[in-house]
Parts: structure tokens; C-alpha cells; sequence
């Protein structure tokens, strides 16, 4: 964008967050202002030099005033023009990108095309802005480490997490040439993780349901696949109609949706299925859950502070994830092989992998089918037990 630069203009320029931003001069041929996605503002100069473009860094504004960074492309373009312009001319010729440069570009070219949820490997990745200015050849470990600790303070879980993306960005910018070397490979977790084992109990499970009953469409009835179903929180979520084949009673959810990105058959139960009859359609609505017809549904933190209320006092702290761990251990319980299990939670280490895996895509069908089921009346029999014996009590205190 050609713009007459100004101090005031450059002054009052704001970042996109999305992409960096450049504004030629018309005052001086070549000198371009950079606003990037950070907000760093850098003076450079673009000149084709020995049949190619060249951008040359000449400072960041506040170091240099908008007329330092007028007289030094002058002083360039003199240089280029009677032809004693040298690498070596104090001027560092700049082509590697910066970290803010970078995180868009991984973005768009590898994450949405390789992961589901891309949106939260951006949303890690942003914890790193105060690095965002600098070049990406230029960060250094000790850099990663501090950015690291602060957020460690906050969010010792999320610091791990943001942690594993820039490392796989890293990567991702040697595998392109960017750099030779991460300067993190090998960098280990901040934080110690514990693996969470927290089961609902058979009470806990039954004033759930209720909850759920009492919420209604869409959340509740979501709620309820979510607990019947065993799958994860975006794939019940973004659930389409035509995944659904009621007559052979089988939900397919492609690779696309899956999380580890195989196909993955569940059967309906008559508890999923009498879930499903109750749900209003959209016209021309492809979502099973949706509340605009055109997106699925969103906002489970505001849904889980309302399921929580609803729940007993003093109920130990529990997440919508914690749903399939449920139904796994009363899987067991209920004689379920784990194989079977694992092949319902569709776990990678549930079903067999390489060629084999092409021609198994219905594995455990009808051993799913009938575990699906007693999970299912299990289920039911909490519910009625939670509304027979437990509401009453509870309709009567209030």
C-alpha cells in the first residue's frame, strides 16, 4: 500500500493480528514501513539489486525518526544507482521472517491442513507474542525458556502445551529452510503432568442426566449422546445428519472429524436413538446441534458452570472429557473386553493399524453394538433411580 508516511501516521498505525502490513513511501522510492503482527514497527528498503529483490533492513521506528529513515534510503539508493553499493555497507540484508511472520504462515500451510484443532495450536502459540518481533533465525533457547516461565506462572499445563507446538514449528521451519538447527530441540516439559483419573459416580452420573433432561436442546441433549456415546466433546458436537443412518442404526464419523483422523463407526442404541427422534431439524441444516443452523454449537463453559450448579454441593471437580474415562471403568465393570472399549473410543491403540486397518473399518461391530447397549441400560437405570429416589427428596426441600 503506497501511503506518504508521516510520524503521526506511523505512530497511530494498530497490528492485524492476522497478517503484517507494509506501506511504501510516496516520498522516497523503496522506503517501506512494516507493521508487524506483534506491532513492531521496522523502516526497510526494497530495491532490486544485481537482478534481485532485495529487502533491506535499516531500523525499527522510535530507534530511528521517519527523516533518519528517509536520508539512510537515499543514502542506499545513491549507492545502488552509481553502483558502489556493497553487502558489507553497515545495512544487514534481511531475509528471514520473524516469529509473527512465521505463526501465520505454519498456521495457514500446515496446521489447518494437518490438525482439527488448529484454532487452539494458534491460540498456544500466542502466548509466545513477546517474541513475535523477533527474527526467527535470531531466537534463542534462554529466549523460549523466559517466555516459558511466565507462562508457567499462570498456566503451568498450557506452558507445556504452547511448549510441544513451537517445538513442532520449530521443525516445521528447519524442514523449510528457514533455520538449520531448533534452538529448543530437546527442551523438556515445565510443568509435571498427572494423569487424571477422575470416574463420575453411579449418583453423580444419574443427577447429570437430570441436569441434562432440564437443559434440553441443544446442550442436554448433546450432553446426553456425549455420556451415551463415550466420543469426544467436538466430534458429538458437531454431529451431521448425514453421518447418521437411523435405518441401520450406525453413526460414522469420517476421518476429517476423528480426532486421530480414522474413520470410526458407533452404533445407536435405543437410548441414543430415542435422544436423536427428539431433536428438532433445521431446514437445510446439515447440524444435529446447532442453534443458528449454519455452525454447530459452542459455549460448553458456560454450560458446565450450569450443570455444576445443578449438581450436589461439594461435588469434586470434573470435565466433559472425564465422561469417557466414566464409561471406560464401568465398561469394565460391566464385563466389556478392553479391546472393545478401545475400539469404541476409537483410541489408536484400540484398533489395528497399517494395511490391515483399511479393511477394518467395522472392527468389533457387533461386539461394540452389544457393549454400547449395556452401557447404555446402565445408564437408564441410574436415571430412573436418580428420579425416583433421589429428585423426590429433593423437590420436596426446596
Amino acid at each position: 500500500m503506497k501511503q506518504k508516511l508521516t510520524t503521526k501516521f506511523i505512530e497511530t498505525r494498530k497490528p492485524d493480528p492476522m497478517k503484517r502490513r507494509d506501506f511504501r513511501d510516496e516520498v522516497v522510492p523503496g522506503l517501506v514501513l512494516r507493521v508487524s503482527t506483534s506491532g513492531t514497527k521496522t523502516f526497510s528498503f526494497h530495491k532490486r539489486i544485481n537482478g534481485k529483490m532485495k529487502r533491506l533492513t535499516i531500523g525499527r521506528f522510535g530507534t530511528l525518526s521517519l527523516t533518519q529513515a528517509r536520508d539512510r534510503a537515499r543514502q542506499i539508493l545513491y549507492e545502488i544507482e552509481t553502483g558502489r553499493f556493497e553487502d558489507q555497507t553497515g545495512i544487514e540484508v534481511e531475509n528471514r521472517p520473524t516469529l509473527g511472520e512465521v505463526i501465520p504462515d505454519y498456521i495457514e500451510k500446515h496446521a489447518k491442513v494437518h490438525n482439527r484443532d488448529w484454532k487452539n495450536k494458534a491460540r498456544l502459540l500466542g502466548k509466545f507474542a513477546g517474541l513475535y518481533g523477533k527474527r526467527i533465525d535470531q531466537i534463542k533457547r534462554a529466549d523460549v525458556v523466559r517466555a516459558c516461565d511466565i507462562i508457567y506462572k499462570s498456566a503451568p499445563v498450557s506452558a507445556n502445551r504452547a511448549l510441544a507446538h513451537l517445538k513442532h514449528l520449530m521443525g516445521w521451519c528447519v524442514e523449510r529452510g528457514m533455520i538449520d538447527a531448533s534452538p529448543i530441540a530437546g527442551m523438556k516439559p515445565l510443568a509435571k503432568e498427572t494423569p487424571r483419573e477422575r470416574v463420575l459416580s453411579d449418583d453423580e452420573l444419574g443427577a447429570l442426566w437430570a441436569a441434562c433432561d432440564a437443559e434440553g436442546y441443544p446442550f442436554g441433549d448433546c450432553m446426553k449422546l456425549l455420556i451415551l456415546s463415550g466420543q469426544r466433546r467436538a466430534e458429538v458436537a458437531e454431529m451431521r445428519w448425514s453421518e447418521i443412518d437411523l435405518e441401520n442404526r450406525l453413526w460414522t464419523l469420517p476421518s476429517l472429524r476423528a480426532k486421530n483422523g480414522r474413520q470410526h463407526t458407533v452404533p445407536i442404541t435405543d437410548a441414543m436413538l430415542d435422544v436423536l427422534r427428539r431433536v428438532p431439524r433445521f431446514l437445510g441444516s446439515d447440524y444435529v446441534f446447532t442453534t443458528t443452523g449454519k455452525t454447530p454449537i459452542s459455549g460448553f463453559g458456560r454450560l458446565k458452570e450450569r450443570l455444576d450448579k445443578a449438581l450436589s454441593e461439594g461435588t469434586e471437580r470434573w470435565t466433559i472429557h472425564d465422561l469417557r474415562r466414566t464409561m471406560s471403568t464401568n465398561m469394565a465393570m460391566l464385563g466389556v473386553p478392553q479391546p472393545v472399549t478401545e475400539a469404541l473410543l476409537n483410541h489408536k491403540t484400540g484398533v489395528v493399524s497399517g494395511v490391515a486397518a483399511v479393511y477394518n473399518v467395522y472392527s468389533y461391530a457387533n461386539e461394540k453394538r452389544e457393549a454400547l447397549a449395556k452401557w447404555s441400560q446402565h445408564v437408564m437405570k441410574l436415571a430412573r433411580k436418580y428420579d425416583d429416589e433421589i429428585a423426590p427428596d429433593k423437590r420436596q426441600s426446596i
